[in-house]
């Protein structure tokens, strides 16, 4: 199955208009934020080049997350980070052994095809009834890419100079479709290495255009 990453500018030209589709949505981030003692969302002001214009930014296959999720979880708990082939009952198992830990993550702990990541910066990602009711926990741009550090070395990235990202979808693709192949890597972790780009370059346009990453 796939699934798409998509950048939602914050400007004003789009939050502020009344057909803004992530209207209700930014209302309950606020909301929880703020529940959080920490600032809203920020929404900017219009510059040129940046009008509010919704656009993907990565694709991948809906089981390839969890792989990466898998390595992410492994290096954390101080576990050896092995490639595998396919995911199996051992990686439920880690996510019940190491739930408070997993619960802290922002790249773990996070829906598969809805809620959002924004560029506020928090330890671990916000949930309540809320956010579980309208997508899902939310995480903070700046917590993803600094957990995408974190693992890059296990995967065989070095997270300073990293590889670029696959070509963004085209089009938005349909849960039920398959995902675009993955470009070819001869890595034993070349999947989560694929997923890696990808959400690497979200979090990094998300810091620097001030953008909400959202899963479709």
């Amino acid at each position: 199955m796939a699934c798409d990453l998509w950048l939602v500018p914050l400007v004003d030209v789009l939050c502020q208009s009344p057909d803004n589709p992530f209207r209700e949505d930014l209302d309950v981030y606020d909301r929880a934020l703020a529940g959080a003692g920490l600032p809203p969302v920020p929404v900017h002001g219009y510059v040129p080049g940046l009008a509010g214009e919704v656009a993907p930014v990565a694709g991948f296959d809906h089981t390839a997350l969890h792989f990466l999720r898998r390595a992410y979880l492994l290096g954390v708990c101080g576990l050896e980070v092995t490639p595998v082939d396919h995911l199996g009952g051992d990686y439920e198992q880690l996510l019940e052994m190491f739930e408070p830990t997993a619960q802290q993550s922002h790249l773990v702990w996070h829906f598969d095809h809805a809620g959002a990541y924004v560029p506020v910066d928090f330890a671990s990602p916000l949930d309540g009834e809320e956010l579980m009711r309208s997508g899902g926990p939310l995480g903070s741009s700046h917590g993803l890419l600094r957990e995408l550090e974190a693992v890059a070395p296990t995967i065989g990235i070095d997270p300073r100079n990293p590889p670029p990202a696959a070509p963004a979808p085209s089009r938005p693709t349909d849960l039920e479709e398959p995902a675009a192949p993955a470009p070819e890597d001869d890595s034993p972790f070349a999947v989560e290495r694929h997923v890696w780009t990808g959400l690497h370059a979200a979090a990094v346009r998300s810091l620097a255009q001030g953008s909400m990453i959202v899963f479709a």
